[in-house]
């Protein structure tokens, strides 16, 4: 699978579909469009890769995927994206990137790295160009899914 750039939010929601569809999964989508209903107000300086009526109507959608690892995806209207897989909050991803970061966590390539001193554990995922994304996972945080994917 190839993942090309994402100029706006519904482009997101339909390469989210695409690859949910390809590794078996469902996902309910809830859009708000709106500068009175979205989360985050887009920033001030247009994008180049923006419409006007994108501008005017800022897009943000929330994507719950079905099965194991527990999946959810936030969109911003500003080209933000955060994923939570199994209660780990994976936030300040490029909207580009999710389709790439959901390959790796349902394909198996995110793992979990633990280190003994000092005592730390996060959860890796491997990104296209040799880039991984970190975060931090508490031992509060460890699940079952989680606990299996550890290296």
């Amino acid at each position: 699978m190839s993942y090309p750039h994402l100029p706006t939010t519904q482009a997101a929601v339909l390469a989210v579909r695409e690859v949910a569809r390809h590794f078996h999964r469902t996902g309910k989508v809830t859009e708000e469009i709106g500068a009175d209903r979205v989360s985050r107000a887009p920033g001030s300086t247009p994008s180049p890769w923006t419409t006007e009526a994108e501008e005017l109507l800022p897009h943000e959608a929330y994507i719950e995927l079905s099965g194991r690892p527990s999946v959810q995806v936030r969109l911003y209207a500003d080209g933000d994206a955060s994923v939570c897989v199994e209660g780990v909050d994976c936030p300040d991803l490029d909207r580009d990137v999710v389709p790439a970061f959901l390959a790796s966590v349902y394909g198996g390539l995110a793992h979990l790295r633990r280190r003994a001193f000092p005592p730390s554990c996060h959860l890796v995922v491997p990104l296209p160009c040799g880039t991984e994304h970190r975060v931090y996972v508490s031992p509060l945080e460890l699940t079952g899914w989680l606990l299996s994917r550890r290296r």
